[in-house]
C-alpha cells in the first residue's frame, strides 16, 4: 500500500467506511482524500453528468479510528470501486484527479 492508492478504510468509535486515495499512512494515523462510501455512487454520477455536488475531501483519522484499510482492488468478478468509477464516468479516478489540479486545484487534488 503506497502513498496515491486507491483504499478503503473502515473505521470505528463511530463505525464508517470511506474510499479515497491514500495520502499518507503513519503511526499517529492516516490522511485520505476521499468520500464515505455510501455517498461514492452518487458522487460517481454527479461527475459523470457534470453536475455540482459533494466531492472527495482530505481527512486525517487517527490510527485508534482505524479497523482496516483494503486497496481498492478488483476480487474475483467484483469490480473495483476505482474501475466502477471508470465504467459510470468514462475516465479513471486518477485522471478526473488530475484534471481537477488542473482546473485550479493544489497538490492534493483540491479545487480552489
Amino acid at each position: 500500500m503506497n502513498t496515491g492508492s486507491l483504499v478503503i478504510l473502515h473505521l470505528v468509535q463511530p463505525t464508517e467506511k470511506f474510499w479515497g486515495v491514500l495520502l499518507r499512512l503513519a503511526g499517529e494515523g492516516v490522511t485520505v482524500r476521499g468520500i464515505n462510501l455510501s455517498s461514492f455512487d452518487d458522487w460517481a454520477r454527479a461527475v459523470a453528468r457534470s453536475e455540482p455536488s459533494l466531492d472527495l475531501a482530505t481527512m486525517f483519522v487517527p490510527l485508534f479510528r482505524v479497523e482496516r484499510i483494503f486497496v481498492d482492488e478488483q476480487v474475483g468478478e467484483v469490480e473495483s470501486y476505482g474501475q466502477r468509477f471508470h465504467r459510470m464516468v468514462g475516465v479513471s479516478v486518477e485522471r478526473h484527479l488530475e484534471l481537477q489540479k488542473g482546473l485550479g486545484g493544489d497538490e492534493t487534488g483540491l479545487v480552489s
